[in-house]
């Protein structure tokens, strides 16, 4: 069987919409980006939506793989930042703001992920979660360099040319990037002091580490966004299913 692979998302108002009926402005939709459900559905998965209201151990009990999307900041408490938090945003009207709800739902599916065996993807703020699940700090914020990490260009992209990603050899990026690739980028924060059993996979000339991994595990982290790549499908997705479906068999 094709495996399910579950895709985390955000919550909003209705009425973030454009047109929106206004008797329909103030009820919530959960949304995620359709290219995710793309990729895996072309790699030979399934693509699931996961809802907050899903029960999050009872959830990974039923699906083979997990992507943690990407999207705002995870909340500074979590990890002991310092940005300040607006105690008044409501992220179902503010597309940037913190989302208490969503870092604790989606940190406790990983956290059950872990526990279970499946085998996860985190993308941007997915990859940041991960190694805060897991212990670690990121950076607050990153500066302008030579490297741009916040990029201006428009989704999809396969990125600026000189944001290219090196990876370790032996790592499982080196084994489905080479040594280096060009990648887009769209984010100011990063992972900083690895979380407990991470390693770095592969990271840019400025330090800023791009992917990780969980030693001996098929969780893997990576900062760049494959659901947008622009020429040529990032072999993420195919790497999930692939191993999504290997750990399915060998537990039935």
């Amino acid at each position: 069987m094709r495996p399910l692979i579950g895709i985390t998302g955000r919550a909003l108002a209705l009425g973030m919409v454009a047109n929106t009926s206004q008797r329909f402005r103030e009820q919530r939709i959960h949304t995620y980006y359709a290219a995710f459900a793309e990729g895996i559905a072309a790699a030979g998965g399934v693509p699931v939506a996961i809802p907050f209201a899903a029960p999050a151990v009872e959830t990974i009990e039923h699906l083979d793989g997990l992507i943690v999307a990407g999207g705002q900041d995870v909340h500074p408490a979590l990890w002991g930042g310092q940005a300040e938090v607006d105690p008044i945003a409501d992220p179902r009207w503010n597309h940037d703001t913190h989302d208490a709800e969503r870092d604790c739902y989606e940190a406790a599916l990983l956290t059950a992920a872990l526990e279970a065996g499946t085998p996860v993807l985190g993308v941007c703020r997915g990859h940041q979660l991960l190694n805060v699940v897991l212990g670690g700090t990121l950076i607050e914020h990153l500066e302008d360099g030579a490297i741009v990490h916040a990029a201006g260009y428009s989704a999809p992209s396969d990125g600026d040319p000189n944001h290219v990603v090196e990876f370790v050899p032996g790592s499982w990026a080196h084994g489905l990037y080479g040594a280096r690739r060009v990648m887009n980028s769209w984010h100011h924060q990063a992972v900083d002091r690895l979380g407990e059993g991470l390693v770095v996979s592969g990271s840019t000339a400025d330090g800023v580490v791009e992917c990780i991994s969980l030693s001996e595990r098929p969780v893997v982290g990576v900062q760049w966004h494959p659901e947008w790549s622009a020429t040529q499908p990032d072999p993420a997705f195919a790497w999930l299913v692939g191993v999504s479906s290997r750990e399915s068999a060998a537990a039935t």
